[in-house]
């Protein structure tokens, strides 16, 4: 279960940075950084044991019925991504408290950081797809709220909005992807799809697999043509750019292409779809690296192009350049990591990141100038550093790879690309540490203290190191991680300096002369560059989309033209053509059940109701009449539950009733009093013929299933299980909390979403247009003088009481007799709604000690906690305890753990009743004190502007 543990730690982490919101700055990433801290300790302590090949995974069953199952693995390939997202990130906590100005949140900052570190481990620890899906889902929410996180600046969120666009669209395809990946190979669990190659690519399905998970690792790798986002997301803080576009996320694509090469790569397919895009990217994201001004849109676009060098390597599908990506997934982590901090630290000491105003800093910033020389010369890949090694290894691979028939065009295009690699980083070095001083620097430039350059420090260590000893420090790792890319024996390579004299040494001796020249040249390659019609890739995409959008706008006002009528036609129509066809095409046969003979009183029951509904048709422009008429059909409903000794829902619904109509008349009364003019008669007839239609087919599919002999129906088990399975003797209830629990937990988030639906809308109800109505509307009936009568006054606080007594032994006995939190907690809402009709608004407010939205959140979180619970136990969600206890004086009890999930439920409901009934009482109140159009108006100018932004 430590596998669990280490996936929980970072959002444990993200829950107690956010609680501690208002501790110090420090105690934030004091508080981060030991939840990442102990994480890491775990994930090391559970190294050598992965290294020798020991299996160890995790397995709670989630939802086994549709194969989704809380599983974890921890093979050599999750333990070094595991390790770079838990090392990287405890560097760029450490940074980011030193990073951030006060004015930013740093427990907002981290609680988003620690959520995607959880949702990034996820990822790389998954056994289950569908698990990893959720994850990966989660990398791009949070993502989303990291870029974004600078919410005053447009670009910021721009930004975010558009890498959850290209991301979130990408994680859809590959949803579908995985979906027929697991399909095909008959299980949804990694370990077994993964020893099911031959059957995979055997299927006919396989394109299709391939082609919709490519689309998602692409996507989120910034792959060609979906690279444009990546630099638009360098509007985030320098931390989110180190941690997210250098050594996690964007590696997240690269990693699928990694976790499943053993079961899509080997064929022709995957090798011009793969190694062709990696290809692409790779010499295009180097070419507009290379003339960029901005120092983090510049690693921005070499991050792009190193993606694509990952892409390609693992795309020409053989084990040899399998192992060379691996090789340079660590390469590049350590880095690039390294250069965004170190673009940070110019950023912050300068005061700018412009190439153009910056310049001579290696004597002003001798600390910032090494670690930064140092990471942009492994990135060009210069010896004795740890991106000269896998660079060579790669152009050897390279170099014997051949596209279409031509063994000459991959190595020639991949050694350009490696000539821009070194151009940009040669730019990088020289733009901002070498030249003359200047003096028109923004700040004054001075190294920063150890927070700042204590973390990129400990990177640039490694990139030394590591090219210094790579057999010894990356050796066994790189060794046990491409066995398990490639699932099976890597074959024999060394990791070492000097190769000898080869095709890869000449390339690379190109490249880094050519990098030079060019660096030489670089006003005569910016102006040709300058003049060449490259289309910009961001532009293209915002034009899509607002194509998009217009497209989607003409087909939505094609097809709704803001007519309710309209729209219910329509969907009644479709519903009675959908239901004719399906009667057409099945094999139905008429029911054998015998039926029960009408009893007098129930016909005139019948009768009745069908006298109510037809007086709510015919005086439907009579609002309050039309009302009074829904109640007696609501109290007809009732009686019918009685009748069919159905004795809970018969209160449910007189409750529900009570509560609705009372909700309604207060609605009503801010509704205008004219009615629109009604529709031709053609329509009425139609309408008619359509209601007709419906309503029959409805009763004749409620006839024919009441008719059809039961055969072994699921109320069998309800009936045997209620008292030993759920400890009540009320069918009912014990469904609603035991069997069912997750539907009603399901049901009050909903109820609680339309409570604060309708809080939200009726907000803005006296500003505006619809406050100058208020202000204009005139009542249309004559109103007592007295607006509270003492005699209802004295009534509904005499009622108060007895009405909380009534609901409290509703409650308690709901789960063996008819009851439960649903109805008590309308009974209370009753008895409040009483107090405000009676006393009024302000009197009822006055005395209101509990927040309803405080209400609707402790109801959900007690009933999840409730639920929540069982899963300590190892039995599924919801699942409910019981127990009988002895108590002096009281006797023999029954408590249950339902009763606290009745709880959260009645809490529930309490709240959304309330939150509805404060809400449009309020806005009677201040309805009737508007006195001039200004107030009527109410219009903030600022806070206008801000919602028309």
């Amino acid at each position: 279960m430590d596998l669990i543990l280490i996936s929980l730690l970072p959002f444990l982490g993200s829950l107690g940075v956010a609680l501690a919101a208002r501790a110090p700055r420090m105690a934030h990433a004091a508080l981060a950084g030991s939840f990442s801290l102990a994480a890491l300790l775990l994930v090391l302590a559970k190294a050598p044991a992965v290294l020798a090949g020991q299996d160890i995974s995790a397995r709670i069953e989630w939802v086994p019925a549709i194969g989704l199952n809380v599983s974890y693995f921890l093979d050599p390939l999750g333990l070094m991504f595991a390790g770079l997202i838990l090392g990287i990130g405890l560097l760029i906590i450490i940074y980011a408290a030193f990073y951030l100005s006060a004015a930013d949140s740093s427990a907002r900052f981290l609680s988003f950081l620690m959520l995607f570190q959880g949702a990034m481990l996820g990822i790389v620890m998954s056994d289950n797809i569908l698990l990893l899906l959720v994850f990966w889902e989660l990398t791009s929410l949070s993502s989303f709220l990291l870029i974004g996180f600078w919410r005053h600046l447009a670009e910021g969120r721009q930004g975010a909005r558009m890498a959850l666009a290209v991301t979130g669209g990408g994680g859809l395809a590959l949803i579908a992807g995985m979906l027929v990946l697991g399909n095909i190979a008959g299980s949804y669990e990694l370990t077994e799809i993964l020893g099911a190659g031959e059957v995979i690519q055997a299927s006919p399905l396989y394109p299709v697999a391939l082609v919709l998970i490519l689309i998602g690792c692409f996507t989120k790798s910034a792959q060609f043509p979906f690279q444009f986002w990546l630099p638009q997301a360098m509007a985030a803080p320098t931390p989110v750019s180190a941690y997210l576009h250098s050594a996690t996320m964007v590696k997240a694509g690269v990693f699928l292409l990694a976790r499943l090469w053993p079961v899509l790569a080997g064929t022709d397919l995957w090798f011009y779809l793969v190694a062709t895009t990696g290809l692409v990217t790779m010499l295009v994201g180097a070419a507009i690296a290379l003339f960029k001004t901005d120092l983090k849109a510049l690693l921005a676009y070499s991050t792009v192009s190193h993606l694509g060098l990952l892409t390609m390597l693992f795309g020409f599908g053989t084990p040899m350049a399998a192992i060379v990506g691996v090789f340079h997934i660590l390469n590049h982590a350590t880095f690039k990591a390294a250069l965004f901090m170190n673009a940070g630290i110019v950023d912050h000491e300068v005061g700018t990141r412009d190439t153009r105003q910056l310049g001579g800093l290696l004597h002003l910033m001798p600390i910032a100038a090494t670690l930064g020389i140092v990471a942009a010369l492994s990135m060009a890949g210069i010896p004795p550093l740890n991106g000269f090694l896998s660079k060579e290894m790669m152009l050897e691979e390279a170099a014997h790879t051949a596209w279409a028939g031509s063994a000459w065009l991959v190595p020639v295009l991949v050694t350009l690309a490696a000539l821009l690699s070194a151009a940009y980083s040669f730019r990088y070095i020289v733009a901002v540490y070498f030249g003359p001083r200047r003096t028109d620097y923004p700040k004054t430039p001075h190294d920063p203290g150890i927070g700042l350059w204590g973390p990129p420090a400990a990177l640039v260590v490694l990139v030394v190191l590591i090219g210094l000893f790579p057999q010894t420090l990356a050796g066994p790792l790189v060794q046990a991680v491409s066995g398990a890319v490639i699932g099976g024996e890597p074959p024999a390579y060394k990791l070492a300096l000097w190769h000898g004299f080869n095709a890869a040494l000449l390339m690379s001796v190109l490249a880094v002369a050519g990098g030079a020249l060019v660096l030489w040249r670089f006003g005569l390659a910016e102006r040709i560059w300058q003049r060449l019609p490259v289309p910009v890739a961001k532009d293209l995409f915002e034009r899509f989309i607002a194509g998009l959008v217009q497209g989607c706008r003409w087909l939505s006002d094609g097809i709704n033209n803001g007519s309710l009528q309209r729209t219910l036609f329509v969907f009644f129509l479709a519903t009675l053509a959908l239901g004719a066809e399906g009667m057409s095409g099945g094999s139905y046969a008429a029911g054998t059940r015998e039926t029960l003979p009408a009893s007098p009183i129930t016909v005139i029951a019948w009768l009745a109701l069908i006298a109510g509904v037809v007086a709510v048709v015919v005086s439907e422009h009579k609002r309050f009449l039309a009302l009074i008429y829904i109640s007696v059909v609501g109290l007809i409903v009732s009686l019918g539950f009685i009748y069919l000794s159905a004795p809970d829902l018969a209160l449910t619904q007189i409750s529900v009733e009570v509560v609705t109509i009372l909700l309604l008349l207060l609605a009503l009364n801010l509704l205008p009093k004219i009615t629109l003019p009604r529709s031709a008669s053609v329509r009425h007839v139609r309408d008619a013929v359509l209601a007709i239609g419906a309503g029959g087919g409805v009763g004749w599919l409620a006839y024919a299933v009441m008719t059809r002999a039961p055969n072994d129906p699921i109320s069998a088990f309800h009936w045997a299980q209620s008292k030993p399975g759920g400890g009540g003797t009320n069918v009912v209830n014990v469904t609603l909390v035991d069997f069912r629990g997750f539907d009603t937990f399901g049901e009050i988030i909903v109820l609680g979403i339309a409570a604060l639906a309708i809080y939200a809308l009726l907000q803005t109800a006296t500003r505006g247009a619809s406050g100058a109505r208020l202000l204009a509307w005139i009542p249309d009936i004559v109103r007592s003088p007295e607006r509270h009568p003492m005699m209802l006054v004295v009534a509904s606080r005499l009622i108060l009481p007895i009405a909380i007594v009534v609901a409290l032994h509703i409650f308690l006995r709901g789960h063996n007799l008819p009851g439960g939190g649903f109805i008590a907690g309308l009974v209370f809402a009753i008895a409040m709604l009483i107090q405000f009709m009676a006393s009024g608004f302000e009197w009822a407010e006055e005395r209101r000690r509990t927040e309803r939205h405080a209400l609707i959140a402790f109801g959900v979180l007690i009933a999840a906690a409730t639920g929540l619970g069982s899963l300590a136990f190892g039995a599924p969600f919801l699942t409910s305890a019981f127990g009988y206890f002895h108590f002096p004086v009281v006797g023999e009890v029954e408590l249950a753990t339902a009763l606290l999930f009745d709880i959260g439920v009645a809490l529930t409901v309490v709240g959304a009743v309330l939150l509805a009934l404060g809400q449009l009482s309020n806005i009677a109140q201040r309805a009737e004190k508007l006195e001039t159009p200004k107030e009527a108006m109410d219009i903030d100018p600022t806070r206008e502007a801000e919602a028309q932004r």
